[in-house]
């Protein structure tokens, strides 16, 4: 008995071929991206492309009030995803529908949408919130300050999770758009360049625009009354500064540090090649704070920094994070001496610049100063531990390996390094092991046990094979005019 083959028709075959996946092929964004040291950062399943940030906030009550909207693609067959966020939220839709959601872990917001989202879509995703960010608290902490006229938020590793919700890791850059209304008499402060402000019914908003990929840590908010500078750059870059005006005894201080900030973008341009985003400059608001931080375009300085008078030094280091931790981002957190270790290195050159001692003397200086069995040597910048990640070791340790890597390779193939690395990376993330493969490359020299002895060895280089990176002094080593300044930096990268 014979059985008639049945063909479908090219009608029936697109119906079949448009049949969804079934519900089972559609599972949750894990809730962390896995991260060395803080695995629940960011989330799992979808990639934010754009940031839309509409946001109005009461300096008097601490009450911030936003709508987010997340441009966002999905990676995988999502079911539901998770958002970083801590705040009150009132309602979510995606494309358009509500969503319902939920809480769970100390920042987690579990989005379930209405239907499954397919992989590879393009979807938008609106959240309502509001509430106090000071007044949250996760393992105790919160990352908004408030100040006499407003408040502030600038933090590392976490930060976005106290004011909007995000996928809030590294890997995952955004462009952003950012709007805030504050009460008249009050400015509101954030990244990029400032692409519109308007008035009405005792309200100012300010329309900030960060046109480049940018990590959600080095996205900062700033409320306040600030006294505001405009610049160029011989490239015409726009160049803004703010200074609180209620920095008391540390006013002079501050302005004479960050408006040197012009200058000093213009020389580690020369360094390390064209500067990367839209805008630059720094504000220092009343907080109490002595740390700072290269947020994006704009780095933040704590009052503090500035207690013992002018520190141009740590201007330098937080632009220099401009190329190195923002630009070419890390992709996990063990990976930090891919920020720190560059910044550090580039206040050593600044001093060899304005002649207050060389890089070189600086590294013989700081390998005289901690003996064998001093505890600097068991820190290892290429992998620290979260508990050490901003450890002493991880800056002048991790700026030691760079003068021995000059050392190794000669001038010209070092300072190409600078400038190519930044370059051939813009607005990526790249691992420790990534600048050795490319260092190698660049220099067409073996490097990987060079780096292991100066990264990742929980002891100090034995003098044979520093000899040949460093000086060979046996006599006491003289402390550079600048080592002072660059060691009260020290105590400012504690964030």
């Amino acid at each position: 008995m014979r059985h008639r083959l049945l063909v479908p028709g090219a009608a029936a075959l697109s119906l079949l071929l448009a049949i969804p996946a079934s519900a089972a092929d559609f599972t949750p964004g894990a809730p962390g991206v896995g991260d060395t040291y803080y695995p629940e950062s960011g989330n799992g399943g979808y990639d934010v492309s754009h940031y839309d940030l509409r946001l109005k906030y009461q300096p008097k009550t601490d009450l911030l009030e936003g709508t987010a909207t997340l441009l966002a693609k999905t990676t995988q067959d999502l079911s539901r995803f998770n958002l970083d966020f801590g705040l009150k939220v009132s309602e979510i839709r995606i494309n358009g529908k509500k969503a319902s959601f939920a809480r769970s872990g100390k920042h987690e917001l579990e989005v379930t949408p209405a239907a499954p989202l397919e992989k590879g879509k393009q979807i938008s995703v609106v959240v309502r919130y509001a509430g106090k960010p000071s007044e949250l608290k996760i393992d105790g902490y919160s990352a908004w300050a408030r100040t006499p006229d407003g408040g502030v938020v600038a933090q590392e590793p976490d930060a976005a999770v106290w004011w909007f919700p995000s996928n809030d890791h590294p890997t995952d850059k955004a462009t952003y758009d950012i709007s805030v209304a504050v009460p008249d008499g009050t400015q509101a402060l954030s990244n990029g360049v400032l692409a519109s402000q308007s008035s009405k019914l005792g309200w100012t908003r300010y329309n900030w625009r960060s046109d480049k990929p940018q990590a959600t840590y080095l996205t900062t908010l700033a409320v306040g009354k600030f006294d505001l500078t405009t610049d160029k750059t011989a490239n015409g870059l726009p160049v803004i500064n703010a200074i609180s005006k209620d920095l008391g005894a540390n006013e002079g201080s501050a302005k004479a540090s960050i408006e040197r900030t012009t200058e000093i973008t213009e020389w580690l341009e020369s360094v390390f090649g064209a500067y990367p985003f839209n805008a630059v400059g720094g504000y220092v608001p009343n907080v109490p704070a002595g740390y700072a931080l290269e947020t994006q375009t704009r780095p933040f300085y704590g009052k503090k920094a500035f207690d013992r008078g002018t520190n141009v030094s740590v201007v330098v280091h937080e632009l220099a994070h401009q190329w190195y931790g923002d630009s070419v981002s890390l992709k996990d957190w063990k990976d930090i001496w891919i920020n720190e270790g560059f910044a550090a290195y580039s206040q050593w050159l600044w001093s060899e610049k304005e002649g207050e001692g060389t890089a070189q003397e600086l590294a013989d200086y700081v390998y005289a100063q901690h003996p064998s069995d001093d505890p600097f040597w068991k820190v290892k910048p290429g992998n620290p531990g979260a508990e050490n990640q901003f450890d002493d070791a991880v800056y002048d340790r991790g700026a030691l390996a760079l003068q021995a890597l000059r050392n190794k390779v000669g001038d010209k193939v070092f300072f190409g390094l600078l400038k190519s690395w930044p370059t051939e990376n813009r607005y990526g993330n790249a691992s420790v092991t990534d600048f050795v493969k490319f260092a190698e490359k660049k220099s067409g020299k073996q490097l990987a046990g060079f780096f292991d002895t100066w990264l990742f060895q929980p002891s100090k280089p034995a003098l044979g094979a520093a000899k040949q990176a460093l000086g060979a002094h046996q006599a006491p080593v003289a402390e550079p005019k600048s080592w002072k300044q660059i060691a009260a930096t020290h105590e400012v990268h504690g964030h």
